[in-house]
């Protein structure tokens, strides 16, 4: 299992590959705001746990463990997010609460997140009757 800061390389790899194609160091460094030589040995890690193969100077890509971690953790994220605006979440506040939670949630708990954002996706009223709650208590 990777651990946390490996997720954010992988999935920040993932949607790199996705977008352009490829996915250069300084790429990896900018999205993730770190320097270039921790991307290096993070991505030398990733490489020694099968999650991509990297060649210095030529690049690097996923295995299929790699791209099936990578869409699994941008799901993750793309979930957290519709969650967290179905709650009625300031847009200003979701990246960074996703950022903060995605990593301490069990995969049981993203299941029935996924389950419940399902859940009011299937009727609108529910979105509707949320909101309404949330107007009461934010009026007591």
């Amino acid at each position: 299992m990777p651990t946390p800061s490996m997720e954010d390389y992988l999935e920040r790899i993932y949607r790199l590959i996705d977008e352009k194609g490829y996915a250069r160091v300084s790429d990896i460094a900018e999205g993730l705001e770190v320097h270039p030589s921790s991307v290096t040995k993070m991505i030398q890690k990733l490489d020694k746990d099968d999650y991509l193969i990297y060649e210095k100077y030529r690049g690097l890509i996923l295995t299929h463990k790699g791209k099936r971690m990578g869409k699994r953790l941008v799901d993750r994220h793309h979930l957290l997010e519709t969650f967290l605006k179905t709650i009625g979440v300031l847009e200003e506040n979701i990246y960074r609460d996703v950022e903060g939670i995605e990593h301490h949630l069990s995969w049981d708990s993203i299941t029935c997140i996924e389950t419940l954002v399902e859940y009011f996706n299937r009727d609108e009223s529910r979105k509707t009757e949320l909101q309404r709650i949330r107007s009461e208590l934010d009026n007591e």
